[in-house]
């Protein structure tokens, strides 16, 4: 592979905030290998989503990758007898899945290390989330210090980091930065548990989140709704 190219893999789930660190990892100049997971989760229309925007965005390629976490379950995501919410909730929700981006990013890594990339870009936010201890800063920068323990790059001295774009944005920012790289926000979908057509709940915490950062940018909200 050509030395003189910046790569990045990217994980893209389908929803706003990834959908948005991709972009903003193509504007930052990386070629972006791009990664999604069919994990067993409720919507499995999120995978369509990303198709669509890493086709929409022109990624060099878009892997996605099935796991099995249905078998472990644990999450209102991954186990169908247990309720999405749709409400606010205390503490770490039950929509957590157990060691999510710790997998993924695992993952991520092996890939990025066969690509020689010199970074991987995830959505995490620590402002306007739903309470997931995989989500801040803390982990991130635990899990990039594992990352070049662990890997030739990193004990060679050409450490692989972790970008994290989105960390300190309100979801407002979020939406504005991505309407102005151009990203099709009628793409993207965040529902925790949309239908078969891709048409969200208008009920979850993350569709609440969602809408209520259209309303905070001034963008109008293209999420189709049941």
């Amino acid at each position: 592979m050509k030395q003189d190219v910046k790569r990045a893999v990217v994980l893209l789930s389908g929803g706003l905030d990834s959908a948005t660190a991709l972009a903003m990892a193509k504007d930052q100049g990386y070629d972006c290998y791009v990664l999604s997971f069919d994990y067993g989760q409720r919507s499995l229309t999120e995978l369509n989503a990303a198709r669509a925007i890493a086709a929409q965005l022109g990624v060099v390629e878009h892997r996605v990758l099935r796991l099995h976490l249905e078998d472990f379950g644990g999450s209102a995501l991954t186990d169908t007898s247990i309720e999405v919410p749709e409400g606010e909730s205390e503490g770490v929700p039950v929509t957590y899945v157990p060691a999510r981006n710790t997998v993924f990013l695992s993952l991520a890594l092996g890939w990025a290390e066969v690509l020689d990339a010199d970074a991987i870009f995830i959505g995490v936010n620590a402002v306007d989330y739903s309470g997931y201890p995989d989500c801040r800063p803390e982990f991130i920068a635990a899990f990039e210090t594992m990352a070049n323990l662990a890997t030739r790059r990193g004990i060679s001295g050409n450490p692989i980091h972790i970008k994290t774009p989105l960390m300190d944005l309100t979801k407002a920012d979020i939406i504005r930065r991505g309407v102005a790289l151009g990203i099709d926000y009628g793409l993207t979908l965040s529902c925790y548990q949309a239908d078969d057509d891709g048409r969200a709940c208008g009920r979850c915490d993350s569709c609440r989140l969602r809408a209520n950062g259209f309303a905070d940018a001034g963008v109008k909200d293209p999420t189709r709704y049941v």
